[in-house]
């Protein structure tokens, strides 16, 4: 199935001029070569997957198996949740970050999906203030080659991404922007929030 995908439609889901949030200091041990390697395997199942001919279920599901193999899925669920999360008990903490987990993966897998019959490429890494850049490049056929950046860190314990960047377009800060309007919608109940997710993306 050939792609007919342009950039703008990659980033209707992702609102512009939003900055990375301020991170805390993570673990000295990652180095960029680890960091790199991630992004590697993460690349390759993406890659894998987005011409392996599946149905978009089964692409669906595998792109969350990907999602929580190698990104900090509690991390982007609390920091998209924000200052709320502190009044949640550990239980409605817990089926948030599944049913945000589920959101991510459908909304972000189907925008993946879309580059069928292409492919990503990783070109650099780099060390940043508290976390690792992976640039890597998307080719997707009939379009012109753009970046997609990926912030990895091991602030949980091990090798994990946290952001991804589509032509400067932050994930984490979109995503915070999103679930906040949401949980408005919804007067701060998280559970009404959880139970939407679970039908959303």
């Amino acid at each position: 199935m050939a792609s007919n995908i342009s950039r703008r439609h990659l980033l209707a889901t992702l609102p512009a001029g939003l900055a990375l949030a301020h991170l805390p200091g993570v673990a000295g041990a990652l180095t960029v070569g680890e960091a790199r390697a991630l992004v590697d395997r993460v690349v390759d199942e993406v890659n894998g997957v987005i011409n392996s001919g599946k149905s978009e279920s089964a692409m669906l599901r595998s792109f969350e198996a990907i999602f929580v193999r190698y990104a900090d899925v509690r991390y982007i669920a609390q920091s998209a949740l924000g200052p709320a999360g502190r009044r949640a008990s550990k239980a409605q903490m817990a089926a948030y970050i599944k049913a945000f987990q589920g959101y991510m993966a459908r909304k972000y897998g189907r925008r993946f999906r879309e580059f069928i019959g292409g492919r990503i490429e990783v070109s650099d890494a780099r060390p940043l203030k508290s976390f690792y850049e992976v640039r890597s490049v998307a080719h997707l056929r009939g379009q012109a080659p753009f970046r997609v950046d990926w912030h990895v860190f091991d602030k949980s314990g091990r090798d994990l991404f946290f952001n991804i960047i589509i032509e400067g377009v932050n994930m984490l800060a979109a995503e915070r922007t999103e679930i906040g309007a949401m949980l408005d919608r919804r007067k701060g109940d998280i559970g009404a929030l959880t139970a939407d997710l679970t039908r959303a993306g």
